[in-house]
């Protein structure tokens, strides 16, 4: 069976996400697999160089990982006859790195945010169409299980008319003083491109537009709970980056979302995002795994009474939907979407466009915050 060589620049495999999730959990799996198929047979196995700024980590990553190649150096790097640049670096570098790959002739794959603005990530997708390469950008959670079900019922038209989505994010990030934190302290620096507006925004964008339609417009408040909180080193410093955001969005059609993003909330879901949508005709509640469903035919009859205790397990008066598929981890199932896309088989609709619709719901919804007002969308075009 005949095999073709990718080669992946991946700068930024040192952080939490670049390390676990993209290349443990899909570069590296998909090497360890033999590769992606292609209809003809061909196999794509990827060979990734490693890049960063510590040099003795990438080595110990790279000794870990069975992989010969790693530089501190991008340019070295850029330089080679490697195909795809991948970037998961922090977002006040990314553009800069980004342009100078295109400028190079890879194609682009990226974390997101794509870049800390919407006219930086408008620059990048006009490089793009300029320099004719293929971009992607990460939206990982479409290809999860929870959400690819949400994504059958749509199609299928379970819900009738869609009128509403209410969809809860978040838990407690310990202040890092007597427990570690689980997340680390840029998240909560502005000037380093934190925040959790900035950071979910971007999901929330491809998830209301891919599952429901186009965004029109956003009513946004944003809050900074935990002013204070202790750095990797120990060390106090205080937050200036949000760690929650309360927004109603709206969607074409007359969808009304409510979204709740926070860093600083206890959990009382069964998985850390839910997503409830109801409809004229049923209803359902869908997280990163699993998916429920009421239709309107099953849905009870509730009466308000507080003089007397609920004895309805309402609970219990939903139906879980099947997998019917098996469900592979969602950032490799997206790596291999875009590796086969870039061959020749079938499409990869993730581009930097996309990304900057991502971008433009983030900044609109700080400027709602800021301002005190609804805030329309306008259309983005290159």
């Amino acid at each position: 069976m005949a095999t073709t060589r990718v080669g992946i620049i991946m700068n930024g495999v040192t952080g939490r996400m670049g390390y676990r999730q993209h290349l443990l959990r899909s570069i590296l799996a998909i090497r360890d697999q033999g590769g992606v198929e292609l209809a003809d047979g061909t196999k794509l196995v990827p060979d990734p160089i490693l890049v960063g700024r510590n040099r003795d980590r990438l080595a110990e990553i790279a000794a870990e990982a069975g992989i010969e190649r790693f530089t501190t150096d991008l340019d070295e790097a850029l330089a080679g006859d490697d195909e795809i640049y991948f970037d998961a670096q922090l977002t006040s570098v990314r553009e800069e790195a980004t342009l100078k790959a295109m400028a190079a002739g890879k194609d682009i794959y990226t974390e997101k945010p794509i870049s800390e603005s919407l006219e930086g990530s408008m620059r990048l997708a006009r490089a793009a169409a300029e320099a004719g390469v293929r971009v992607g950008v990460v939206h990982d959670k479409l290809y999860l299980p929870g959400l690819l079900k949400l994504k059958r019922l749509v199609d299928g038209d379970f819900f009738g008319r869609i009128l509403s989505v209410r969809g809860e994010f978040g838990y407690w990030v310990w202040e890092g003083d007597w427990q570690t934190a689980q997340r680390p302290s840029w998240n909560y620096r502005t000037a380093d491109g934190g925040g959790i507006t900035t950071d979910m925004m971007c999901h929330w964008n491809y998830v209301l537009e891919n599952l429901f339609g186009k965004i029109l417009a956003i009513t946004a408040r944003t809050a900074t709970h935990i002013p204070e909180r202790v750095d990797e080193q120990g060390n106090t410093y205080q937050a200036t980056a949000d760690d929650a955001a309360y927004a109603i969005i709206e969607i074409e059609g007359g969808i009304i979302v409510s979204i709740n993003s926070s860093w600083a909330v206890r959990v009382h879901r069964d998985e850390l995002v839910e997503f409830q949508v109801d409809g004229t005709e049923g209803s359902a509640v869908a997280g990163l795994h699993g998916c429920v469903v009421q239709h309107r035919a099953m849905t009870p009859r509730p009466v308000w009474n507080p003089d007397e205790a609920e004895t309805e397990r309402y609970r219990d008066q939903w139906a879980p939907v099947p997998d019917n598929a098996t469900f592979d981890n969602g950032f490799k199932a997206q790596w291999e979407q875009f590796l086969k896309a870039r061959a020749g088989e079938g499409e990869h609709p993730y581009d930097f466009l996309a990304g900057a619709r991502g971008v433009r719901l983030a900044e609109a919804a700080l400027r709602s915050h800021a301002e005190g007002r609804r805030i329309e969308l306008e259309d983005l075009t290159l």
